[in-house]
């Protein structure tokens, strides 16, 4: 039996990749040593699901397209750069959301709770939305002190908005050195009403 490594994401507007990207350009004019994502991978994950079985893919698609059908349509406002852990031992970076973030938690909580009926585990973490724009790969010197100052430079940037209509059931191939391939393999809509419960 083939399994696919799967997760759910949202799917981003053109705008916020628009900036997302101009903000990573900015960044490398530091040539640290930083693994950018690539602008096309961009996206909002709400849940990982690791290998799944591609027998259970539909259900995985059945179960968060009734989950995600009584949450209403919103828009995400992104705005200020930041790191993970902290500035000064920036191990991720990412671009926060101002508005909308109560909104994308619950999205996130409501498919994690409908995984669950599937025996996914649950994400024992907090749900923290941000875009990751970034993985740093120094642990020490000049330049993250450099990188701590355009962080907080960057505290304020507007990254756009995009609206939040559907959800998306992604699969991921990694291949040695290249950026992951993501393929969707079902679209959930938002907000199309709890009562097309059909099987």
């Amino acid at each position: 039996m083939s399994h696919v490594r799967t997760f759910v994401a949202v799917e981003l507007a053109g705008g916020v990749k628009k900036r997302a990207e101009s903000l990573i350009k900015k960044l490398q004019e530091l040539a640290a040593d930083i693994a950018w994502v690539p602008t096309r991978n961009m996206h909002l994950t709400l849940k990982f699901l690791g290998n799944v079985p591609d027998v259970e893919l539909n259900d995985v698609c059945r179960v968060v397209k009734n989950a995600v059908a009584t949450v209403e349509p919103f828009e995400i406002v992104f705005r200020g750069l930041g790191a993970f852990p902290n500035l000064r031992q920036p191990r991720t970076l990412w671009l926060g959301v101002e508005h909308g973030s109560q909104e994308i938690i619950e999205l996130q909580q409501a498919v994690e709770q409908s995984l669950q009926s599937l025996r996914f585990p649950k994400e024992n973490r907090r749900f923290l939305p941000h875009l990751t724009l970034g993985r740093v790969h120094v642990s020490s010197g000049p330049i993250l002190e450099d990188l701590a100052d355009m962080i907080e430079d960057q505290a304020d940037y507007d990254g756009d908005l995009t609206v939040v209509d559907e959800v998306v059931v992604m699969s991921s191939f990694l291949e040695r050195n290249r950026p992951p391939q993501y393929q969707p393999i079902g679209h959930c809509e938002l907000g199309t009403g709890a009562s097309d419960h059909h099987g």
